[in-house]
């Protein structure tokens, strides 16, 4: 399979600038250089204030943005330098002074119409799509959508089947082989062992509809989530905000970050030619497309140069179409 690659950069909530109005204090070149703050992974969000472990000695500290970042976006997964009170001390507050750049985005709109993208996860190696394959049936439509959020955003995304007690999970799996795209069933009765050694010492985003078992997933890779994402939400609060995204550590090492506010994938951002480019191979071949070409082949394109590939690169592009009628359709609920 050729070497996916992440798309160029979107406009998103990180670009805005507000400019300074009446009672601002004048700006100046002259920033901080803070030499002495501390590294740290953002683990938490909720209402202006970020919970932020510490590279040096994991120390879980409640932070704000210092007011040289402006309104910049800071989410879960980020990578920041903070300064102030480290202590992690109850009623304690550092400040978040530097955002470093990220490796990968899990971005998503309200919906297809709406063209401003939210930054959900940054710096995630993988994205876990959770579906179950019976009660309820799985859900295709979103499966893909969260397959082209995962590819465009530099994620690796990895498919987990749950209830295959309940009915056989092959026939689904089956539908993602042609993309390459790996897929565990993680149901009760089955071991965790292959899932937990891909994401060891990784950073994962978890994503799936309500009912599907995300949640039992969840707390069989991390015995203790729920008392532990109480804590971690709170933000020095003490109390857990369910609608936010939020990091826990696994056991082995790495982090698991649960996306609870993810009720649909908006993919307004995304359009054909990024999706296929992202496997190399294939993007060298549309080169070939006519202007305008969606890829989806005849009738709609009878000229796109995909049509003249055999072999394993064809079937690609058969299941890679797959993924462009669900871009197109905004259907997350075929099943």
């Amino acid at each position: 399979m050729g070497r996916r690659h992440s798309n160029a950069h979107h406009w998103d909530e990180s670009d805005v600038r507000v400019r300074p109005g009446k009672g601002s204090r004048p700006r100046t070149k002259d920033r901080p250089s803070h030499k002495n703050a501390k590294r740290g992974m953002v683990v938490s969000k909720d209402r202006g204030r970020w919970g932020v472990v510490l590279d040096e000695n994991g120390t879980l500290v409640t932070c704000m943005r210092a007011r040289e970042m402006g309104r910049t976006n800071v989410v879960v997964g980020d990578h920041v330098s903070v300064v102030g009170d480290t202590s992690g001390k109850k009623d304690t507050l550092a400040r978040i002074v530097r955002l470093e750049d990220r490796t990968s985005i899990l971005r998503r709109t309200a919906d297809d119409t709406d063209s401003f993208e939210r930054i959900v996860v940054a710096n995630a190696d993988y994205l876990l799509i959770v579906s179950a394959v019976a009660d309820p049936p799985p859900r295709t439509g979103f499966v893909e959508r969260a397959l082209i959020a995962a590819f465009v955003g530099g994620l690796t995304p990895l498919v987990c089947l749950t209830k295959s007690d309940l009915a056989d999970p092959s026939a689904f799996a089956a539908e993602f082989r042609d993309l390459d795209v790996e897929v565990l069933t993680t149901g009760v009765s089955d071991s965790l062992d292959e899932l937990t050694e891909h994401i060891t010492g990784k950073v994962s985003a978890l994503v799936g509809h309500s009912g599907v078992g995300k949640s039992t997933l969840f707390n069989r890779l991390i015995p203790d989530a729920e008392r532990a994402t109480g804590e971690v939400s709170g933000v020095g609060k003490g109390r857990h905000t369910s609608t936010q995204s939020v990091a826990l550590q696994l056991p082995a090492g790495g982090w698991i970050i649960d996306t609870p506010g993810i009720r649909s994938l908006g993919l307004a951002h995304v359009d054909p030619d990024t999706v296929v480019h992202v496997f190399e191979d294939l993007r060298e071949v549309t080169e070939d497309c006519p202007r305008g070409c969606t890829h989806m082949g005849p009738p709609a394109d009878p000229e796109c140069a995909l049509d003249t590939l055999t072999g394993a690169s064809a079937r690609r592009v058969t299941a890679i179409r797959r993924l462009l009628e669900a871009l197109r359709s905004n259907n997350e609920w075929e099943m």
